[in-house]
């Protein structure tokens, strides 16, 4: 299915050239372990840290990243250690207000910026300055959250087609259907909307913290290739059940960015933008972009 739109999962996983190593960092804030593939930096000496996060239907056993991607092939070649941590499908990476039925305790934002880092420092030689985070869809969210939220942290941010408008009308709604997705309610994590919560998790009403940062804004308006034959209502191949889950939701990512960037670009940060026509929400075009923001953004703010 996937080759007949051109978007082959290509295997980043097992690539001879890649040094990994997958652990279970203790998340103290969450009383669980959590799986982490690092990526570790090539050379000696102390090395900046990227993390890349996956997205809404994260499984708990591997990485959309490593499993779609050319991840591990990518890196290996370069100084630095990437975090490519599992699980946290539906829960926007977020420290939530209150235990969830379906989704348990969440506090993902304590773990990712407080207990994972001090585990890349003491276990990967992570310098401990050099930080940097990416996302795609709603951890391209949840990416923009974390750097708002902790800019004395990361050094640079990338959102693959997130969604940087949160808690504006139709936005909101559609987050909540997509944790009601996976199982969760999001009033147990940000609480009724609107409340300051939900304005809190909001990139562009946060959008002054990033000012100086190093910022990547990537996105489609929902127009498929010409590879995309499944996604062409024109095409004999047309799979208009790929088209529901691929289309919509770059095109409403590609009105979010391209209402995020021109605050980003008045609040002051280094910012990188790639919004086309063309693209839709699926892991070939998120791999060019990750490249490209790696060349563009990430690797000159960290140092890598």
């Amino acid at each position: 299915m996937l080759a007949s739109l051109g978007l082959v999962a290509l295997p980043g996983a097992g690539t001879a050239a890649a040094s990994s190593e997958l652990v279970y960092v203790y998340s103290a804030a969450m009383n669980k372990n959590i799986p982490v593939k690092v990526l570790t930096a090539a050379g000696g000496g102390p090395a900046p840290t990227f993390y890349l996060l996956d997205g809404l239907r994260a499984p708990d056993n591997d990485n959309g990243w490593l499993i779609n991607t050319d991840v591990e092939n990518f890196f290996a070649d370069k100084h630095v250690n990437v975090a490519i941590p599992f699980g946290g499908g539906g829960t926007f990476y977020s420290d939530w207000e209150r235990d969830d039925p379906a989704l348990g305790h969440v506090r993902w934002e304590t773990f990712l910026t407080r207990e994972l880092p001090a585990y890349m420092k003491d276990n990967f030689n992570s310098d401990g300055v050099n930080n940097a985070i990416a996302g795609l869809s709603m951890s391209g969210t949840s990416a923009l959250n974390l750097a708002t939220h902790n800019p004395n942290f990361y050094k640079a941010v990338a959102s693959y087609s997130g969604y940087p408008t949160a808690s504006s009308p139709g936005f909101a709604q559609g987050i909540a259907i997509s944790v009601a997705q996976m199982g969760g309610n999001s009033v147990n994590m940000w609480g009724p909307w609107p409340s300051a919560s939900w304005f809190r998790n909001d990139p562009l009403l946060n959008v002054g913290a990033l000012r100086g940062k190093a910022v990547y804004i990537s996105s489609g308006d929902g127009v498929p290739s010409v590879t995309d034959a499944a996604l062409n209502p024109a095409s004999r191949s047309f799979n208009p059940v790929l088209f529901a889950q691929l289309v919509p939701l770059e095109t409403a990512s590609g009105i979010s960015s391209r209402t995020f960037v021109p605050a980003l670009q008045l609040a002051g940060a280094r910012v990188q933008v790639h919004t086309a026509p063309v693209g839709v929400h699926w892991w070939n075009y998120w791999q060019d972009r990750l490249h490209e923001s790696w060349y563009g953004t990430i690797a000159p703010a960290i140092g890598a």
